[in-house]
């Protein structure tokens, strides 16, 4: 598959229960596909994955498979900091209706450039799709250097299709831009950065704030990933300030919140998580409030 554009890394709804909240969960799948993103990443960290149960899992990623039923492409979040074990649910996945995996650097182990290129080797090996590399130093412990990015983008072309960089690192990332091999993409993990790195080359971005306004979003992800920088910047920066609401207290606590003040799905989260306070919650509000009504979508 091909990542360029705008992905979503979906949220898991849940009903005051805490169980899962399917019928939220299929009505945002339309609602982002109608919003005309590019491709949906299901069970990441937004998803709430690692709260949700082995059958959980399974039963989410089928049905949004079937949910989908082919309008986009689909991205299964697999990731583990346990390499043996990884490779065996790999072995195993049920995979129907998805193009790729997308795959955190270990975490808490922090292990050295050499692991976690062992690692992703193992990962590229024992998957039966496609690999996308998602660096969050911020929630592993460990980044992942432009070296061994792009040792496992030259040793794996046409396996490890590109990586998800939210290190923050911008240097780092320009020189992974810069030497890449064809074909393999760099993505933005970060919504706020999206357009500063699709002016040193990105082609897109796996998004938080786009499961809430999908519309708006794609269209600045599409502008600036063709260099149309002026018309992208006309919807980006009145978007700024709700890129770092969401964040204020943690993802997805901040983007569930959202979604629960646009009446779209619920905020209820599994612990640790919680919901966003009330003055975060008011503030996105005004936020909200103040964007131009083309943009609230």
């Amino acid at each position: 598959m091909d990542i360029k554009g705008t992905g979503v890394a979906l949220v898991t709804p849940f009903n005051s229960d805490f169980s899962i909240d399917y019928g939220a969960l299929g009505r945002l799948v339309d609602y982002l596909i109608e919003g005309r993103v590019e491709y949906l990443v299901v069970l990441g960290t937004t998803g709430e994955a690692v709260t949700l149960s082995d059958a959980e899992r399974h039963d989410v990623a089928c049905f949004v498979a079937r949910r989908t039923a082919g309008r986009v492409p689909l991205v299964l979040g697999m990731s583990s900091n346990a390499t043996d074990a990884l490779c065996h649910s790999l072995g195993g996945a049920d995979v129907e209706g998805y193009s790729a995996i997308l795959s955190v650097v270990p975490f808490y182990n922090r292990p050295s450039q050499e692991g976690i290129y062992r690692h992703f080797k193992a990962v590229a090996e024992a998957s039966p799709l496609p690999v996308i590399l998602y660096n969050v130093p911020s929630r592993t412990g460990a980044n992942m250097e432009a070296s061994t990015t792009l040792r496992l983008a030259e040793e794996f072309c046409g396996k490890v299709i590109g990586v998800k960089e939210a290190s923050g690192r911008i240097g780092q990332i320009r020189e992974i831009i810069e030497r890449k091999p064809e074909g393999f993409r760099v993505v933005s993990g970060d919504d706020a950065l999206c357009l500063p790195l699709a002016a040193m080359g990105a082609e897109g971005v796996i998004s938080v704030i786009g499961n809430a306004l999908p519309a708006s979003f794609s269209e600045m992800t599409r502008q600036a990933v063709g260099h149309n920088f002026d018309k992208a910047a006309v919807i980006d920066r009145p978007m700024q300030p709700l890129y770092r609401d969401i964040f204020l207290e943690g993802n997805p606590s901040g983007i569930k919140g959202l979604l629960s003040i646009m009446g779209i799905a619920g905020d209820t989260l599994r612990l640790p998580l919680v919901p966003v306070s009330q003055a975060t919650r008011d503030l996105m509000a005004t936020h909200l409030s103040e964007l131009p009504s083309r943009l609230r979508q």
